[in-house]
């Protein structure tokens, strides 16, 4: 591991990688404090806090801590995401967006520009009813806004719409010239950022409660064994895959003869990743959002089930929209018909199976049926933040769908970084004879020897 950590700066390339990325970071670290003119930060401090557990809290989290600074930033990445999950759905149903999508890269490109302004319009819309929801806060006495009124309504808009944007642009340039995927390391700095505040007010709680002292530690025991085991659950799942194995025939080159090698193909348990669950948690999150922010007293009763992670309604929605969107993105970034069309081409096969159609339903098969195992891992491994809210009164940042993202963000990264120094012939992580980090994506067979 040492050796791994002075072989990264021997490498320019990654060491300019991981330096941009880590800038870039600070950078949107420093604006979660830049707080939107004519709001009182310490009022809206108290509103969030009196709210831990609940839609303002998990906000706040995904929002890495901007929303009780009522900054810039606080709506946080997830227009975008809300956005991204608009434009491939209707990729599917749109012909024309789906013959783009399969242009290439200027194809790719377009639908990233509709995305982009499909996150401007979310963010407008989304900023007008905080600013509504901020005036009323000051109505029932919280004097949360300084000077209420259409001028601060239309700062407000104006001032989150660009946080938004300016996040988004963050992204894009990690996941162009930093190490990781933009959007999910954005997510991952917030919630490390807000981890280290909500344990000290955990143990503060536990150490101020009034109970016993071998309760207190009892609790403390359980949630240390909890999040350990956690972690290591997650660890397990996100490396694990299913080998097929793959023969390939004897062809002769000219007038070399190349012998049949057998390899396999990897898929990975959970091709999708820390994907699902972002995904689910932004879709509540926006009709909670517009409800909860609008004033209205009918919306709020109707949304109130989007709000509350611990109640059971709310996890039933989203352990079924967690295993539709890992049945959906496995669909999207895994193709088992070009798979089978790349074994065939390669002169490779799998015992047993015809080349061709008859390949590819083999594989999508395995593929339905491990995915389906990987969707109820991520639903049971998300199901925890409500257990652990309802019995322990932990914070939601040491709850499964934190410590997925946190710990499924570190292994992508760890695993790029991994890349880049076996590629230039530097030792990985895992040493020359552990195993290597594998990606998320599923792994491509052997080209034939």
């Amino acid at each position: 591991m040492a050796n791994s950590i002075q072989n990264i700066g021997k490498i320019p390339e990654l060491r300019k990688r991981i330096l941009f990325t880590l800038a870039m970071l600070a950078v949107y670290r420093v604006g979660v404090f830049i707080t939107v003119p004519g709001v009182n930060r310490v009022e809206m401090e108290n509103v969030v806090s009196k709210s831990t557990g609940s839609f303002l809290g998990m906000f706040n989290m995904f929002s890495g801590g901007a929303l009780e600074q009522l900054s810039i930033f606080a709506l946080g990445i997830m227009p975008y995401v809300s956005a991204s999950i608009v434009v491939q759905l209707l990729t599917v149903v749109i012909p024309k967006l789906d013959q783009l999508n399969k242009e290439g890269e200027q194809g790719r490109r377009k639908i990233n520009q509709i995305t982009r302004y499909g996150t401007i319009g979310l963010a407008l819309v989304q900023g007008f009813f905080i600013a509504q929801y901020l005036e009323s806060l000051s109505s029932r006495g919280s004097e949360v806004v300084v000077d209420p009124g259409w001028g601060f309504r239309f700062v407000t808009v104006i001032s989150l719409t660009t946080g938004t944007a300016f996040i988004m642009w963050l992204g894009e340039q990690i996941t162009e010239r930093g190490i990781g995927n933009g959007v999910s390391m954005i997510i991952f700095a917030g919630i490390i950022a807000g981890m280290p505040d909500a344990l000290f007010q955990y143990l503060s709680s536990q150490g101020g409660s009034g109970g016993e002292e071998g309760t207190g530690n009892f609790g403390m025991l359980l949630l240390l064994l909890l999040v350990l085991g956690t972690i290591a659950a997650i660890c397990f799942f996100e490396r694990a895959h299913r080998k097929i194995p793959v023969q390939y025939a004897k062809r002769q080159v000219g007038r070399k003869l190349y012998q049949g090698a057998q390899s396999h193909l990897p898929l990975k348990i959970n091709v999708s990743g820390v994907i699902p669950p972002i995904f689910a948690s932004s879709i509540l999150m926006f009709p909670a959002q517009i409800a909860n922010m609008s004033g209205s007293v009918f919306l709020q009763d109707a949304a109130a089930v989007f709000g509350d992670p611990s109640d059971w309604r709310y996890n039933a929605i989203f352990t079924v929209m967690v295993i539709f969107f890992a049945f959906f993105y496995t669909s999207v970034v895994f193709n088992p018909v070009q798979v089978a069309d790349n074994l065939k081409k390669g002169g490779g096969f799998i015992p047993g199976i015809r080349p061709g159609k008859n390949t590819a339903q083999y594989i999508e098969k395995v593929l339905t049926r491990i995915t389906f195992a990987g969707a109820i891992y991520l639903s049971i491994v998300c199901m925890i933040p409500a257990l652990l809210m309802k019995y322990m009164s932990v914070p939601f940042y040491f709850g499964g769908t934190g410590l997925l993202i946190v710990v499924g963000v570190a292994l992508d990264t760890v695993q790029q970084i991994e890349s880049h120094l076996i590629t230039r012939n530097y030792e990985g992580f895992t040493g020359p004879k552990g195993p290597r980090i594998r990606g998320r994506a599923a792994g491509r067979p052997a080209p034939a020897r």
